[in-house]
């Protein structure tokens, strides 16, 4: 056994099964994760409940959210009457009802004691709505401008709804915003030049456009808001519902398998490309999943080099003395740094000094309304570029001396200089640390949520830092993040337990972004690493 012991072999083991163990609680995780926000867009059946309680009988229609055991003695102290029950405990039934504008909550929770029946609704239709979340009910008429028309109409009523829709968003999106702009440049121009006759013509002409857009708008609301639905909720209450509100509707108790999965499909693929909707509690995450994506690609842009010529700096040039030895220090104690200090930097040194500045200079017509002397995207990149900086030098600075000094000493025989034996033989054979730093700043960076608090971040940005108006790529624009959207909807969210799945399905969507990038660099680096094999050896 001593012998044992001392071969190590005990150590193998028991770090094989650590690792093991940490291998199964993540992907455990992943699978939690997954399963609770995926499900979330499966189309569940939705039920119908007689309540009878107190003497009076009450219809609840909807989706079995939860159930939960709850102790008898528990309820009788809340002076709950259990004398009728039996056994210790009972289920606690938390059923979805939507509807939220009429009895003010999404969800309705009752004892299994006080139910009389439950059964499978018939006919009964889920509509998911712009505001107000889902309406469970029955369809009872459609209406075309005040006249009658088929039921069977529905599918195509919602798709031109959905086309007037569209419409009033392009028109929005493009010749509002447009006018918007050159409304605001006049303003700038009238600001450096206020006697110039040509600003009252350009003026008038812009008003005249504006008139005629929003003319249009007007016209296609009108048009959006013709068709009315009226459905019949679980109290027999007759509400009507205008087809311009209405994003989707379908039938679940009678979907087959194959139309759940398409449904489920086309939910998922909503969820990933639309924009959040009621305090981001419905909706998508595209902004969110678009913000994430370019900023942790703005600060590779930024760290990578910067990295990079700090590593080379310290080992193929800087002498072996205390000044170097400082160096060291410093980089390794930056990487203790709490992330939120980070911020802390970043909101006083970049937006406040360097935006301020930058205001001050280049744009100082339109101030006191800051440009770059407010948080945004750049900033957010430039403060978690100087959070993973130190993971990038070590990384590569490893790489460096990971390489044989007779490499060097042959480049420098044959004639070449110290610069270019460092730009055409060591950096391409150091390349695949350099990646590997790369990745760990990238896994890193993509989850931080309390430094873009202060630099950037926000719960809901306006428009893209992209659009099709010059310069294109509006680094100075706030902009969303996966991260904090995580955030807002977990603990900010008036409507916690409806936005719960929410949670998961964008925590899921986090990590496989994450994954996503570190598999592209981990692709590069294994590439880099094949080509670069032969000179190692």
């Amino acid at each position: 056994m001593g012998n044992w012991f001392r071969s190590g072999s005990p150590w193998i083991w028991l770090t094989g099964g650590a690792v093991s163990l940490s291998l199964v609680a993540v992907l455990g995780l992943l699978l939690l994760i997954g399963w609770k926000g995926l499900s979330y867009f499966w189309p569940a059946p939705v039920y119908q409940f007689e309540i009878e309680q107190g003497g009076e009988t009450t219809m609840v229609i909807g989706e079995i959210y939860d159930r939960k055991s709850v102790p008898v003695e528990q309820l009788a102290e809340a002076g709950i009457d259990t004398r009728h029950f039996t056994g210790d405990k009972v289920l606690r039934y938390m059923v979805k009802t939507g509807n939220r504008e009429l009895p003010g909550s999404d969800f309705i929770t009752f004892l299994e004691p006080y139910i009389k029946s439950q059964s499978l609704a018939q006919n009964v239709m889920v509509m998911d709505r712009l505001k107000n979340g889902r309406f469970y009910g029955f369809p009872v008429s459609l209406t075309d401008d005040g006249m009658a028309i088929p039921l069977e109409a529905l599918p195509d009523s919602l798709l031109q709804a959905t086309e007037i829709r569209e419409q009033i968003k392009l028109l929005e999106t493009t010749e509002l915003a447009e006018i918007n702009r050159q409304f605001e440049q006049l303003r700038r121009d009238q600001l450096r030049r206020p006697d110039e006759p040509q600003n009252h013509q350009r003026k008038a002409e812009l008003e005249a456009q504006f008139q005629s857009v929003t003319e249009q708008l007007q016209a296609l609301h009108q048009q959006l808001d013709r068709d009315i639905l009226t459905m019949r909720e679980m109290s027999g209450l007759e509400v009507d519902i205008s087809m311009g509100q209405v994003l989707d509707l379908w039938y679940p108790n009678e979907l087959t398998t194959g139309g759940k999965f398409v449904h489920w499909l086309k939910q998922v693929g909503k969820f990933i490309v639309d924009e959040p909707r009621e305090a981001n509690t419905e909706g998508g995450v595209f902004p969110a999943i678009f913000g994430t994506v370019l900023m942790v690609l703005l600060m590779s842009i930024i760290v990578t080099p910067l990295g990079v010529m700090a590593a080379i700096y310290l080992h193929e040039y800087a002498g072996k003395n205390t000044f170097t030895k400082l160096i060291r220090v410093a980089v390794i104690n930056l990487a203790g740094v709490p992330s939120i200090v980070y911020g802390v930097f970043g909101l006083g040194f970049f937006v406040y000094m360097v935006g301020g500045t930058i205001d001050d200079i280049f744009f100082s017509d339109q101030l006191p309304a800051p440009t770059f002397g407010t948080p945004g995207i750049m900033w957010s990149a430039l403060t978690l570029a100087i959070l993973t900086l130190p993971v990038v030098i070590v990384s590569t600075e490893e790489g460096l001396a990971r390489i044989p000094n007779s490499v060097r000493h042959g480049s420098l025989a044959l004639g070449a200089t110290q610069a270019e034996t460092l730009w055409r033989i060591v950096l391409p054979m150091a390349s695949p640390a350099i990646m590997t730093g790369l990745i760990l700043a990238v896994a890193r960076a993509a989850g931080e949520v309390a430094p873009l608090m202060l630099v950037g971040v926000v719960k809901m940005a306006p428009s893209l830092p992209i659009d099709g108006h010059f310069p294109y790529l509006h680094l100075d624009r706030k902009f969303m993040h996966l991260g904090y959207h995580i955030y807002d909807v977990g603990f900010q969210s008036p409507n916690v337990e409806a936005a719960r799945p929410l949670v998961y399905a964008t925590s899921f969507l986090l990590v496989t972004v994450i994954v996503g990038l570190n598999l592209t660099a981990i692709g590069i680096r294994n590439h880099l690493r094949e080509k670069f094999r032969s000179l190692e050896q």
